[in-house]
């Protein structure tokens, strides 16, 4: 038989409830000293008391369903936000992920880093960026590069040997937040061997050509004046963004560095040899790079109106990995998904609205448009939404035109570290646009040797990453690299985590997809059978 106990809560604990409690909105009972009785379970609330105290959160022996609950009475939110996520974590299951290799860490760049250095880092104000961990990996074609604080480092795959370093940067007295990788170039500098990889930090970029051999050579430091938001590669050209409203061209060509003055841009995407790019006043605007367009008369970048909102909101969200002349969506700062298209009929006129989505409230963050979905997500703890598109001949079909598929949410903690690279490291996704499945990468807290990866179009999550060595994940990027020169194969796509250690390593997602295809193929059949 259960037997009521009583426990005694000191007034200055401050939350939603107990404000409600001291200020009369909720009857109160006190004793001769003037404590509150409150009459709730004591067992769940030690661990409650013990939070407000110190943010600090003790789970052994305790039910997470039921300190939830308590809390959610409190109304203490960021503790119910922490439990919802502890729960999410115990509901988890290990997928069939296959670990792939592991890059250790490079002992040339760690050697850089002489003890004086690293005593002066450490006791510097301010937030401190571990110069000892992978911030940022990126990718292209079969080669990825790695940023640490200080350097970079690249790696290419090859079928016999597996992955190599071919390139160590020097070391840079400035941190890196921004990297940029070229693994295909033609009609570079040094010929059409070079591969190009780009750094930045703030509004200085540094970039490097590296030869076939491995060597590497500067050709040079640019200055956007401004904060570099996004950094990229356009064929042979370099490209920086900035949210002030400027754009840096870097032609390998002419060897020219060219910065314009735009509208302040709050979006931009890549389609081919165009630069597209979305702005507060609700315009999209495209350069063609391969034309390396300059004005003869005044020396600017030619950038041309291509599309213009009609509620003249920002655009925050661009996709276009189709066809740059036929279909684009974007998300705007309202939370509306539109999709514009470009008939054959009507080329000349402009691209013309074909439908408008509007289930989010919060602005659009994240937009892709594949064969067979329409994805989108928003700043409401990415919440997601995902539609299935129809196609004829290659354009949007109206007949039946798009249907709902699901609505989720990628929730994650955020990093207390404010250093930029941890946004361009820690991209969500979705990821995969040669596949007709999209995944995103849930990374649940900033501290954490897991990841979870959740399909797009439904949000299960379909396998579980966790760090062989145990160590701490700091970004993770997925990319496709081209399989074996054997006849009939095709690529494969490798999620890369780098980790607090300096190391990377890598897991076959193909081997999940397949898995989960087989299973969803085989759940067909089944029901079909049942039916018929």
């Amino acid at each position: 038989m259960w037997k009521q106990r009583t426990v005694w809560v000191n007034w200055r604990t401050v939350c939603v409830f107990f404000c409600s409690l001291l200020s009369g909105r909720i009857s109160t009972l006190r004793d001769e000293t003037g404590a509150i009785f409150i009459d709730r379970d004591p067992t769940a609330f030690a661990p409650i008391l013990n939070f407000l105290r110190t943010k600090e959160l003790d789970l052994r022996g305790v039910n997470i369903s039921v300190l939830r609950h308590e809390a959610e009475f409190y109304g203490i939110t960021p503790l119910v936000r922490r439990l919802l996520l502890c729960e999410e974590l115990d509901r988890s299951s290990c997928g069939s992920v296959l670990f792939h290799g592991y890059l250790p860490p490079p002992g040339e760049g760690m050697k850089k880093l002489s003890n004086f250095r690293l005593c002066v880092l450490f006791l510097c104000v301010g937030p401190i960026v571990d110069p000892r961990k992978v911030l940022i990996v990126a990718g292209h074609h079969n080669w990825i590069v790695a940023a640490y604080a200080h350097f970079v480092i690249c790696y290419r795959i090859k079928e016999s040997s597996g992955w190599q370093q071919v390139f160590s940067s020097p070391y840079l007295d400035w941190t890196i937040e921004r990297i940029a990788l070229n693994a295909k170039v033609v009609g570079g500098p040094h010929g059409d061997k070079d591969k190009m990889v780009a750094a930045a930090s703030e509004h200085r970029i540094i970039l490097w050509s590296i030869q076939d051999g491995g060597s590497g050579n500067e050709i040079g430091v640019f200055n956007l004046g401004v904060p570099v938001d996004d950094l990229f590669f356009i064929g042979s050209q370099l490209v920086a963004t900035s949210h002030t409203g400027k754009v840096g061209v870097w032609n390998a060509v002419t060897q020219h560095w060219q910065v314009q003055d735009v509208v302040p841009i709050t979006s931009c995407d890549t389609a081919g040899s165009f630069l597209l790019l979305g702005c507060n006043n609700g315009s999209i605007y495209y350069i063609d790079m391969q034309k390396f367009p300059l004005r003869m008369k005044d020396n600017d970048l030619l950038v041309t109106e291509l599309y213009h909102d009609p509620s003249n909101d920002a655009i925050t969200a661009l996709s276009n990995k189709t066809n740059f002349s036929q279909i684009i969506a974007y998300g705007t700062s309202s939370g509306a998904v539109r999709v514009i298209v470009q008939h054959p009929e009507t080329v000349g006129s402009g691209p013309q609205l074909f439908q408008t989505f509007t289930v989010h409230r919060s602005p659009v963050t994240k937009i892709m448009l594949s064969e067979k979905h329409l994805v989108s997500v928003c700043a409401d703890n990415n919440h997601v939404r995902t539609w299935t598109v129809t196609r004829f001949r290659g354009m949007i079909s109206t007949q039946p035109g798009s249907t709902p598929l699901a609505s989720f949410k990628i929730l994650s903690l955020e990093e207390t570290e404010s250093h930029g690279s941890y946004c361009s490291g820690n991209d969500i996704g979705p990821f995969g646009e040669r596949d007709d499945q999209q995944v995103f990468i849930q990374k649940v807290i900033p501290i954490t040797n897991k990841l979870f990866v959740r399909l797009s179009s439904t949000g299960k999550r379909i396998c579980e990453v966790q760090s062989v060595d145990g160590t701490t994940i700091s970004c993770f990027m997925v990319r496709e690299c081209e399989g074996s020169s054997r006849m009939g194969s095709r690529p494969r796509r490798y999620l890369f985590t780098g980790h607090g250690n300096g190391s990377i390593q890598m897991w076959d997602l193909t081997t999940a997809m397949d898995t989960l295809r087989r299973y969803l193929f085989l759940y067909s059949a089944f029901s079909y059978l049942l039916l018929h």
